[in-house]
């Protein structure tokens, strides 16, 4: 018993010394270059296991761009209507897009298959907001309330069909929230654990524990009282480490309590870097593999930098986009009005702890 308990003990110490170990960087700026410039806004963007980038943008246009740079656009339009495109997911095969406005429009298409109407939703309040996928069967997408609570699509065949939560299953909304689709990503997932972040009168953070079948809902500390404060964008590293971002894209420089995080999986919320830059801004990521410590933040007034979870931030580019999606630690995509491009993050030699 006793060599067992000592076998074990050393492998799992072998394990630990084997991990990396994350050393701080010194981010100073990010260099920027364009893929595609056109009288577009692109809010969505998802990037496939193999590489590719996929978008979708407000004039009915889709396509992706292979690493490397070889660019397929496209277009699709339902009766007269022109889809706006604010929400773009993958489940490792297909990709799927969905509009905002009425009627709602969700269409799944591959590199090989025409577009396919897999969801439709005709309702006066109807606008939905983001999307993403827990698995290759698995996904959800959110938005605005047509009734008392949020608006939660599911699907559980791979996208082939989606289908809206009843509001029984869901916490009522407050008067006056709801959520803004400015960059895809008012949900963050990690494992079966979702997260949705409202903005509005009122802003609260959504919570589920399994997959979207039973949900809570949690208070912040952030901005809000007015239709366009609260949280816009979230994101989580692990299970309990999370953070969010938003303000007022109609008074982007102000920075009072408009960034929290969470160490408890979201229940508690608390606000970080006070009264200091950045502002508004419409999208947050944990840069991968830097272990919850690098963070960036994008808007239209330019792109910040966090290496410490967010606690203090650092400007490294005054150039706008509303969407980011990080391919690796050092090069991303974004997208934000008429441009997609790749960015490649710059730094100074490793700095010490």
């Amino acid at each position: 018993m006793n060599r067992i308990y000592l076998i074990t003990v050393l492998i799992l110490c072998i394990s630990c010394t084997s991990e990396k170990k994350y050393t701080p960087r010194d981010i100073t700026g990010v260099s920027v270059t364009p893929l595609m410039e056109d009288s577009m806004s692109v809010r969505a963007i998802e990037i496939m296991p193999s590489g590719t980038l996929w978008f979708a943008d407000d004039r009915g246009r889709y396509g992706y761009f292979r690493y490397g740079g070889q660019m397929v656009i496209d277009s699709v339009t339902y009766d007269t209507i022109v889809p706006h495109f604010r929400a773009i997911a993958s489940n490792g095969r297909d990709v799927f897009m969905l509009g905002i406005g009425n009627p709602a429009l969700l269409y799944k298409v591959n590199e090989k298959d025409e577009p396919e109407l897999v969801y439709r939703e005709h309702h006066e309040k109807v606008f939905y907001d983001a999307m993403t996928f827990w698995n290759e069967r698995e996904g959800i997408a959110m938005g605005d309330p047509t009734s008392d609570c949020l608006s939660v699509l599911i699907t559980r065949n791979g996208g082939n069909t989606w289908s809206k939560v009843p509001c029984e299953k869901l916490p009522p909304v407050k008067e006056g929230e709801a959520a803004f689709a400015a960059s895809n990503t008012n949900i963050a997932v990690s494992g079966n654990r979702t997260w949705i972040v409202s903005g509005g009168l009122r802003s609260r953070v959504f919570y589920s524990p399994d997959k979207g079948n039973t949900w809570e809902v949690y208070d912040t500390p952030v901005v809000q009282g007015e239709p366009t404060l609260g949280l816009y964008s979230v994101d989580f590293y692990d299970r309990h480490h999370g953070i969010a971002i938003g303000g007022d894209y109609t008074r982007p420089s102000d920075n009072t309590a408009n960034k929290v995080v969470t160490t408890d999986g979201g229940k508690h919320w608390k606000l970080v870097a006070g009264k200091k830059p950045p502002g508004y801004r419409s999208c947050i990521q944990y840069i991968p593999g830097t272990q919850g410590k690098e963070v960036i933040a994008a808007g239209f007034e330019g792109i910040s930098f966090s290496r410490n979870g967010g606690r203090s931030w650092k400007p490294v580019s005054k150039e706008g986009f509303y969407t980011i999606r990080f391919l690796n630690d050092s090069v991303a995509f974004a997208a934000g009005k008429g441009r997609i491009a790749r960015l490649t993050l710059k730094q100074n030699k490793v700095i010490a702890p």
